[in-house]
């Protein structure tokens, strides 16, 4: 006979988020004491880290904050990943992922390799992850991290179900003038995913790629040769359009640009990170997995700019709504990782 309640079994699922049957099975094996049932879930679910790595971890949240330093503000966004929602929203799992911010915010980390080693309470980053997989039993992966400094920092978190964390994050540094269209700029990148803040941040080589692309496509086409030039420039000054910042269609005006808008409060937009970094048009959290789409949700008010949501994996397309007029139309850019 079981020596243990079912609320028992209850508060050992709580504090360790393991499912029911492992819980039953933890506690048979340890004759109803908690601490040691503690313990055998932990062994288990160690040796079976191993057998998740060839799982898609593509669910999962965004963890962010923003803090004062001595030169202004500091934010830092990390993406971290897990095999389902349920997980995702488990206070244990979002308990984990508040002592991963910490890290990186603490530590200065830049991306998810160096965060890894940052030391946390006698642990590493790394074992701390190998110790949220034993005890949950899913894959669990802290995929990016992005850090922003600047004397002011707007961030955005976008959530595509409100029973679930946020999937999308967004810093953007200004300025203090230009900190009052902060919070417009941070909700427009999460809609249009810009891969640059300006022209100059383009790499040379990515510049070149796209204007023997335009060449070679113009030629294709049997343009004229005199008119070659003034057509790959054309088209050039589109790739710019579409994947920079401060030249695409602002979300909520798209008659003005978002540099415009920013120039127009007289300040200065000087940069932004956006999580997840690959074109977020396309993807929210994770990758590789399979899902379908929601109907388009609106990102911005008293605008006609959407973001398609899809459950972790299916690339979402931002778009703009069908209706009258020209802008009517879809919105889509090609898939550059940053």
């Amino acid at each position: 006979m079981a020596n243990y309640t079912t609320a028992d079994i209850k508060a050992l699922r709580e504090k360790t988020g393991a499912g029911m049957l492992d819980v039953k099975k933890a506690l048979d094996e340890a004759n109803g004491d908690a601490e040691k049932a503690i313990e055998i879930i932990r062994v288990k679910g160690l040796k079976g880290i191993a057998k998740r790595e060839g799982r898609a971890a593509s669910a999962g949240l965004i963890a962010a904050k923003v803090v004062d330093s001595g030169n202004g503000q500091v934010g830092v966004l990390v993406e971290i990943n897990a095999e389902t929602d349920f997980v995702a929203k488990n206070q244990k799992f979002l308990d984990y992922a508040e002592q991963v911010l910490t890290a990186a915010l603490d530590s200065g980390a830049t991306d998810a390799e160096a965060l890894a080693e940052v030391e946390v309470d006698g642990s590493t980053v790394k074992e701390l992850t190998d110790g949220m997989q034993a005890v949950i039993g899913e894959k669990i992966v802290v995929r990016r991290v992005g850090r922003l400094e600047a004397d002011k920092i707007e961030l955005y978190l976008h959530r595509t179900n409100p029973d679930l964390p946020a999937q999308v994050g967004v810093l953007v540094g200004t300025d203090a003038k230009a900190a009052e269209v902060a919070h417009d700029v941070a909700m427009h990148i999460a809609a249009y995913s810009p891969a640059y803040a300006t022209r100059e941040d383009v790499p040379a080589e990515v510049v070149d790629k796209e204007r023997a692309i335009a060449e070679e496509t113009t030629r294709a086409e049997g343009k004229p040769e005199k008119a070659i030039p003034k057509i790959v420039e054309g088209r050039l000054n589109g790739f710019f359009k579409e994947n920079v910042l401060v030249d695409q269609a602002f979300a909520k005006d798209p008659k003005t640009t978002v540099g415009k808008v920013v120039e127009a409060t007289g300040g200065e937009l000087t940069g932004f990170r956006a999580l997840p970094r690959r074109r977020l048009i396309r993807s929210l959290i994770g990758a590789g997995a399979r899902a379908s789409c929601s109907r388009p949700r609106p990102v911005l008010p008293h605008s006609s700019t959407s973001l398609t949501v899809c459950s972790p994996g299916r690339p979402p397309r931002a778009r703009l709504l069908r209706g009258p007029g020209p802008m009517a139309r879809s919105h889509g850019v090609p898939d550059r990782r940053g």
